[in-house]
């Protein structure tokens, strides 16, 4: 197995939960579900600058979706799983409707922060 930027993984063994008052999921772990994600190596350096203590950042081993793949990567997964705001698994098209805009506002001024925007 090697460690390198994925466009889309399938990340097993995991779900993504929503959290009250955040404008981001959680990812915990979970047998039997998946979730779809990819990050380049610039993106995984502004996702360290930005996430806290309130993740674990952990190497996970994935699947490509596409060839089914096994490779190694970088994961930040909740660190609480007892946390009384995670309910209900996260729905992206809920999240777009309701969190996309603040979402967006939220990242923009981090990015200009770090003098990337």
């Amino acid at each position: 197995m090697n460690r390198k930027p994925l466009w889309l993984v399938l990340f097993t063994g995991h779900c993504r939960f929503s959290l009250r008052g955040r404008v981001y999921p959680a990812i915990l772990p979970v047998p039997g579900h998946a979730v779809f994600k990819g990050l380049t190596d610039r993106e995984l350096h502004v996702f360290d600058l930005f996430e806290d203590e309130e993740y674990v950042k952990k190497t996970v081993e994935v699947s490509l979706a596409d060839t089914s793949e096994k490779s190694l990567v970088y994961a930040y997964i909740w660190a609480n799983e007892g946390d009384p705001d995670l309910y209900g698994e996260w729905d992206y098209e809920e999240w777009r409707k309701v969190h996309l805009k603040e979402y967006l506002e939220m990242t923009r001024e981090f990015m200009e922060e770090l003098g990337q925007f």
